[in-house]
């Protein structure tokens, strides 16, 4: 792997804003960072766990919508154990703690940043907030953003 820092997206881009994952991947595929590799996990990330670790990143972010009880768009990194005990909007086959769980066996530094979805629907496209939001922080990614800067559920 070239690059020490890899972004595993979530989610699925038929459900509307639970595609904030897949459209922050196609971002990243269509204009590559020159410090970022960028994998797509789908609405089952556990099934790319093996990538990850062969991979084998310095540091692993995680991006994924998530019910924060938040305005639609606002991003925030949600602590591990807070992952628990919020009610994710999504179709995820296992809870991501467990994942991450897993994860941090192999890898130093794993953060996890969800985005508030406004509509999660099967058929529904994602709204202006959200791809708005996920378009912010594409630039974030690029301009090497301070993690440190983004507010801690």
């Amino acid at each position: 792997m070239t690059n020490k820092n890899l972004i595993l997206t979530v989610g699925n881009s038929m459900m509307g804003d639970d595609g904030a994952g897949p459209y922050l991947y196609r971002l990243l595929s269509e204009n590559p960072l020159e410090n970022w590799t960028a994998l797509d996990g789908g609405s089952a990330p556990e099934n790319v766990a093996h990538i990850v670790r062969e991979l084998k990143p310095e540091f692993l972010l995680i991006f994924d919508a998530a019910d924060m009880e938040l305005s639609p768009g606002k991003i925030r990194i949600i602590e591990k154990d807070a992952i628990a005990e919020m009610f994710f909007m999504s179709t995820h086959n296992m809870p991501l703690n467990f994942l991450i769980e897993q994860l941090e066996q192999d890898i130093k530094k794993i953060v996890f940043v969800g985005i508030q979805p406004d509509l999660v629907s099967f058929g529904f496209p994602m709204t202006d907030a959200v791809k708005d939001s996920v378009e912010f922080f594409y630039q974030f990614l690029k301009e090497n953003g301070d993690f440190s800067e983004i507010t801690v559920l």
